[in-house]
């Protein structure tokens, strides 16, 4: 079950669209470590700009991710690849659907 989730949006500076895609495909590596990361997903929602979707079972776990290896890698590479900071919102889960236990890759 998942309680907790965030929604980060992120815009490329202009030129950096690649390297922020490039970036964001190996946070994935990063995140598989997380236990209480239930689900994440990198998106583009047009050109230049991306978001981060995740959700946890609580607000331990969000905060474990926040304060974790993705979040700490953007930071030090947000003045890189970022126009601006990240928009970070903090969102309560009111549906999910998620595989079963054991299903997930």
């Amino acid at each position: 079950m998942v309680t907790k989730g965030l929604i980060v949006r992120l815009e490329a500076k202009a030129g950096k669209e690649e390297a922020l895609e490039s970036f964001l495909r190996a946070a994935l590596s990063l995140v598989q470590d997380e236990s209480q990361t239930v689900a994440w997903f990198a998106v583009e929602a047009g050109t230049g700009s991306f978001a981060i979707v995740d959700v946890f079972p609580d607000e331990r776990g969000r905060r474990a991710h926040l304060e974790g290896a993705v979040a700490a890698a953007l930071g030090e590479s947000a003045n890189e690849l970022l126009a601006g900071g990240p928009a970070i919102e903090e969102v309560d889960v009111i549906a999910a659907k998620l595989p079963p236990q054991g299903a997930r890759e």
